[in-house]
Order: C-alpha cells, then sequence, then structure tokens
C-alpha cells in the first residue's frame, strides 16, 4: 500500500511545480509591462532577490498545491481502487481552476496597477459599492478586457498540456528492502519528510510560522526600490493582505463629514475651514521668540518602550534606569510623568513625531503618496526653515516600514540604518541591533559630522523589544550588582530578568549616547520620550506590584527635556504632555519671534487644559482611553491602581483628530514636496 502512495505522493509533487513557475511568469510579464526604466542593467542582483523572495512568500498558497491533492486524492487513493485510477484527471483538472484563479488575479493586478499605479489595497474595498456596470464597462472599454479574456484560451491550452508533460514526467520507484523494518523505517523517514517539506515551503524556507515571508522583511535591496518591492509580491498574497486588514473608517467619510467634524479641533477664529486649501493650514502659529540659546544640535531620543513606570519612585529598587535619571536628575532637565504617545504601537508614533500630523492607524509610512509629498506640519521640513539639517538614525533596518522612503518625505536629508552603519557582524534581534553597539555607533558618526552646520537628529532605538534573548551577562548585567535590594521573587524569575535586564541594556545605552553627546555639544538640546509604553505583565504577580498595570502603566512615555538654560519652570506648570507637544515646543523655545510654524498642538510653555489623541485621552486629574468608560484619577490622594467611571470625554476631538488625517489621505493631491513646501510663502 505505501508503495502505491509513494507513486502517487510524487504527481502531488509534480502538479506542485507547475504553479511557482506559473507565478514567476506572471511576476516577469508585470516587470516587463510596467517597469520604470528603460534597461534592467546594473539591477540584476535586486531581479534575482526580487523573484528569489517572490517565490518563498508564494509558498503561502501554493505550497497547498501539494498539500490538498496529497489529502484529497493519493490517500483516498489507497482505498478505492477506481478513484486512484483517476488520480490524474482529478490533479490535472484541479490544477486547471487554481491555475485560472491565479490568472484572473493577475489580470487584476495589472488592470489595478494600471489605474492606481499600485498592486491590489484597500481600495479593493471600495469597489463592493461601487456600480457594477461602470466597473463592466471600463473593464471591456478601457482595460481590454476581452484581449485578456481570449487571452486565457491559450493560456488554458497551455497549462493543461504543461499538467500534463509534468505529470508525465518519470517517477522514483519505490525501494524493495529485505527487512521489514529497514521499509518501515523508509517509509517513516518519507512521511516525516513530506510533512516537514511541506511546512518548509509553507513558511518560506524556514521550519517557523514567525519567520514567514512578509512585507517587512523584503530584502532591503528591493525594498529600496518601490517598483520591484511590490513586484515582489504575488497576486493572491497581496488579495490576503488587503482582506486581512479591515477598510479603514477614513475612506468611507465624505469630504464634508470630515471637514465638518474638525470643528471640534480648530484654534479659536478659524472656524472657517472651508477657505483653506489644506486644513492643516489652520492650525498656523507664530514664534513668541526664543527661551533658550540656539542649540546647535537637537536630539530627539525615542526609546523602544522606554516607558515611565519604571522610571516611578515605587520601582527604585529594580536600578534598571540609572543611565535615563542621569539626565532626569539634572536641574535643567524638565519633565513630564503624565504623557501620552502619539500611538499605541511603535510605528503610528514614529510616523506622527515626523510629520505632525497623527497617523490613526492608516499606515501612512505604507502609502506611496506619502513617499512623495508630505504636509507642512512635518518636523524636519519646519527646522530646516531654521537652518537644521535632519537625521533619521534608526537601530533596525529602515526599509521595515518604508521609512527610507517616507522619513525623506518629510524633509530628513539623511536617513541611516544600523543594519547597515554598524557592519554585518554587528549583533541583532530580530528588530534590530542592540542598543549598545547601534548608540555607540552613531554617536561616533553624528562627531565627523560638520561641527559649523546645526543638525536635528531622531534617534529611535530597538532593543526593548520582546522576544528577550540577549546575552546580558556579556554586556556587564548582573542581577545582584544591579538590584540587590529588589525583592527576591523578581530577582528568581528568569523570564523577568530577561525582561528587565534588557530594558537596563537600553537604558544604559541612552544615558552613555547622552553623555557622550552633552560632553561634545554641551549646547544641545535634548528631547527624550518613548515611542509608546507597555504592560508589565511579568511584574504584576509579583511582590512588588501585585496587581493589574494602571491605565497610566500601560500608557504612559517617559517624557524629558534638558538644555542648559532649562528648568521645570518653561513647562508653565503643565503636569501633561503628549508627542505631539514636542514640535510646537521646540519652536517656541528657538525660534526667533513671528517665526511661522504647523502644529496641531500648542506648545508646552504655554498652559494645557487637556489632550487628546486617536487611542488616549488625558487630563491633569484624570487618564483615560476611547476603549471603555473606565479612567484613572491622577494625583498624591489617589492609588495607582484606583479607577473611576464617567461617560467618555472628547469624542469629537477624538474623532476629529482621526478625520483630519483620513481626509489628508483621500486626498493625496494636498500632499507636496518638501521643496514646493520650503519655498511657499508663509500662508496667512
Amino acid at each position: 500500500m505505501f508503495e502505491q502512495f509513494f507513486l502517487s505522493m510524487q504527481q502531488d509533487i509534480k502538479l506542485f511545480l507547475i504553479f511557482p513557475i506559473l507565478c514567476a511568469i506572471f511576476r516577469a510579464v508585470f516587470i516587463k509591462v510596467y517597469s520604470p526604466y528603460e534597461t534592467l542593467k546594473g539591477r540584476w542582483n535586486v531581479v534575482w532577490h526580487c523573484f528569489r523572495y517572490g517565490f518563498w512568500w508564494g509558498m503561502d498558497f501554493n505550497a497547498y498545491a501539494f498539500l490538498l491533492p496529497l489529502i484529497f486524492v493519493s490517500l483516498p487513493g489507497l482505498f478505492f481502487t477506481s478513484y486512484y485510477a483517476l488520480g490524474n484527471d482529478v490533479r490535472l483538472w484541479a490544477g486547471m481552476i487554481y491555475a485560472m484563479v491565479l490568472y484572473i488575479a493577475f489580470v487584476g493586478k495589472m488592470i489595478f496597477y494600471n489605474h492606481f499605479h499600485d498592486t491590489y489595497n484597500q481600495i479593493l474595498r471600495l469597489g463592493g459599492k461601487a456600480e457594477k456596470h461602470n466597473l463592466l464597462d471600463i473593464f471591456f472599454h478601457q482595460d481590454h478586457g476581452l484581449l485578456f479574456i481570449l487571452i486565457g484560451i491559450p493560456y488554458w491550452w497551455i497549462v493543461k498540456f504543461s499538467i500534463q508533460a509534468f505529470l508525465y514526467l518519470p517517477s522514483v520507484s519505490y525501494p524493495h528492502f529485505s527487512s521489514p523494518i529497514l521499509a518501515y523505517g523508509f517509509n517513516v523517514i518519507v512521511c516525516v519528510a513530506i510533512i516537514l517539506g511541506f511546512y518548509w515551503f509553507r513558511y518560506g524556507g524556514t521550519l517557523s510560522h514567525d519567520d514567514k515571508p512578509e512585507w517587512d522583511t523584503i530584502p532591503s535591496i528591493v525594498k529600496k526600490d518601490i517598483f520591484f518591492a511590490k513586484a515582489t509580491v504575488d497576486d493572491l498574497v497581496a488579495l490576503e493582505q488587503v482582506k486581512k486588514h479591515k477598510l479603514n473608517d477614513a475612506y468611507k467619510h465624505s469630504d464634508e463629514e470630515d471637514l465638518t467634524s474638525l470643528k471640534a479641533i480648530l484654534p479659536a477664529g478659524r472656524d472657517n475651514i472651508e477657505k483653506y486649501p489644506n486644513p492643516v493650514y489652520a492650525f498656523q502659529h507664530h514664534a513668541k521668540g526664543p527661551r533658550i540659546s540656539k542649540p546647535s544640535h537637537i536630539f530627539l531620543l525615542v526609546g523602544e518602550s522606554y516607558l515611565q513606570q519604571l522610571f516611578d519612585p515605587a520601582y527604585a529598587c529594580l536600578n534598571i534606569t540609572s543611565g535615563g535619571k542621569r539626565l532626569m536628575n539634572d536641574p535643567h532637565t524638565a519633565i513630564l510623568t503624565n504623557s501620552l504617545s502619539a500611538g499605541i504601537i511603535s510605528r503610528p508614533s514614529i510616523v506622527s513625531l515626523m510629520s505632525g500630523i497623527f497617523d490613526a492607524g492608516l499606515e501612512l509610512n505604507e502609502k506611496e503618496t506619502f513617499w512623495q509629498g508630505t504636509v507642512p506640519t512635518a518636523l524636519p521640513l519646519q527646522l530646516k526653515k531654521l537652518g537644521y539639517t535632519s537625521t533619521y538614525w534608526y537601530g533596525g533596518n529602515v526599509t521595515y516600514g518604508n521609512f527610507n522612503q517616507f522619513a525623506p518625505a518629510c524633509g530628513f536629508d539623511r536617513v541611516m540604518t544600523a543594519t547597515d552603519f554598524c557592519g554585518p557582524h554587528a549583533p541583532k534581534t530580530w528588530v534590530g541591533v542592540y542598543d549598545n553597539v547601534f548608540l555607540e555607533k552613531a554617536a561616533e558618526l553624528i562627531q565627523k559630522d560638520n561641527p559649523d552646520q546645526l543638525s536635528f537628529h531622531f534617534v529611535y532605538t530597538t532593543s526593548y523589544h520582546g522576544p528577550f534573548k540577549i546575552n546580558l551577562k556579556k554586556y556587564g548585567y548582573d542581577t545582584e550588582a544591579v538590584m540587590p535590594n529588589a525583592p527576591e521573587d523578581i530577582k528568581q524569575s528568569k523570564e523577568l530578568q530577561k525582561n528587565l535586564g534588557t530594558f537596563w541594556l537600553s537604558d544604559q545605552a541612552i544615558g552613555n549616547f547622552i553623555d557622550t553627546m552633552r560632553k561634545v555639544y554641551p549646547d544641545s538640546l535634548f528631547i527624550v520620550t518613548a515611542d509608546h509604553a507597555i504592560t508589565m505583565t511579568p511584574l504584576q504577580k509579583t511582590s512588588l506590584m501585585n496587581r493589574d498595570c494602571s491605565i497610566r502603566e500601560r500608557h504612559c512615555p517617559v517624557f524629558m527635556l534638558n538644555h542648559r538654560d532649562l528648568d521645570q519652570s518653561i513647562f508653565a506648570g503643565n503636569t501633561i504632555g503628549s508627542h505631539m507637544n514636542i514640535m510646537p515646543t521646540i519652536f517656541e523655545l528657538i525660534a526667533p519671534k513671528g517665526f511661522t510654524y504647523y502644529s496641531l498642538f500648542s506648545s508646552l510653555t504655554e498652559p494645557i487644559d487637556h489632550l487628546v489623541s486617536p487611542y488616549h485621552w488625558l487630563r491633569p486629574d484624570a487618564y483615560g482611553t476611547f476603549e471603555n468608560n473606565f479612567y484613572q484619577p491622577l494625583g498624591e490622594n489617589h492609588a495607582e491602581n484606583e479607577i473611576c467611571e464617567e461617560p467618555i470625554p472628547y469624542i469629537a476631538e477624538n474623532e476629529a483628530w482621526k478625520n483630519l488625517t483620513g481626509y489628508m489621505v483621500r486626498h493625496p493631491e494636498l500632499l507636496q514636496s518638501k521643496e514646493i513646501l520650503l519655498s511657499e510663502v508663509e500662508r496667512g
């Protein structure tokens, strides 16, 4: 019986081989038709990796062209002789159906790209409400629909004959063994090989689901080329990505809905939003004059998950924040222990800090329109008006998330990726180069820059991100030496020590980087925060906490400003702040009187009543989210885990901030290149 299965299984492998070839042909046709280059000379390495990675990513579907026939043809054929005899016919017709699905998906992609200069994306979902007769009219009279249908006929026959030819290829005979033990051993090896082989292909040349190919891990050499990055994605994979991501409500809004909602956030006296060619121009400010001597260097340091909780006095016994506390305890540092991040995961926060508008879950960094243009609120763009060149330093690979495209569009003059400048042998987590190695090298390169050039450095670390696998002892972490006074259950927990030890490593790296830059550039302005906070679940069941993390602890990043002319009074009595207050605060600290800038939020040098993001809200007396009616009261008279309930406030503002971003996404014509924005006459 197994001999029959052995031979039948090989037929399934032969059928499977057809489909990666078809996908490669479709990819080649797409490149031939739409390539923006006159010749591929000098790009063959990009082409190779495009096809190589696309082959493995396509296995997300193509691997099932082996598995399903194995399950539904080969295995039943062992028990039904007549069905076994029809096995190749069943494979042929099943293969033909799949081949036609691939063809239809390819034709759709070719048409979609012609209209939208993109492979399948969320716009596809909008077609569900489109007028079907109009779509058919466009298909036949604009998109050469009849030609595609006619081409499908020879395609059908070519694929049919190809499948038949592959199925008729000779098979490896089943070996005959003199010993039953050897026969059973061989059979087991074949079965194990089948299982492992399927998963190996299904997971893109690995045996780990977490290491499957995806958009972020497209090879950098390909990702840096917008066209070939798109060509890498097989059509069914692209459709799957569209299906996985629900269409954001922002795409469904009318312009009138969005513009009307903005009245909840517009500055006083600017209610007539319709008069502005771009709604963002309503948020114009004029600097009141510099508060500090103009710094030669500005550092916006964003630590991965650099949360405020571990800086709180209640966690002083852990002693894992000594690096950051050197800056925090400086008399020229202004701090806020209650603040909001612009996003609750990394990329929305980074996007918002760069662009000056909330990402609002719309993945602006993934949109090609935001690679070509930006908004007047972009931070590096506006700093350029004051003479600053800007560099984005990322501890990982900037092509993940397309920040190699998005950041320059926002005005960055350089985008530095640690996986490049730290060298191929630099120690890495799956996210990026270890913070200590990354920041030491970044500090070295910064010191090689022109010392007379005003410069802004946006520095983003990566190490404090699970899974925590860094060899901490190698970098000087010893539990007893770092936290001798911590509770024993914390010191004895291996999981918690990996977590806290990695935070310590990151904090030390950040502190050392700041110390180095302060020594070399003593007039620098430092802004230190996190991309977001996290829920410290491992601490919750320890004797130190023995409770759930509070709303504030789950969401509050570190927030510090340092300059030799600063102290806490610069915050005008404010006890709250947010990522979106950073940009206007910089301009109110350093810009000359009358300098025009654009910011959705006001500076921390002015009193602030409350703050709202797409995800949470903050008042001096309370911290809440838009998930439910519960909030955390703040102040000395309230315990950290105290919870109150009231109707969710600021809903109109929350919707308005999201709608503003949605409006910009739906109107890409409002985005302008940094060159145009810099050359424009200031708008009144």
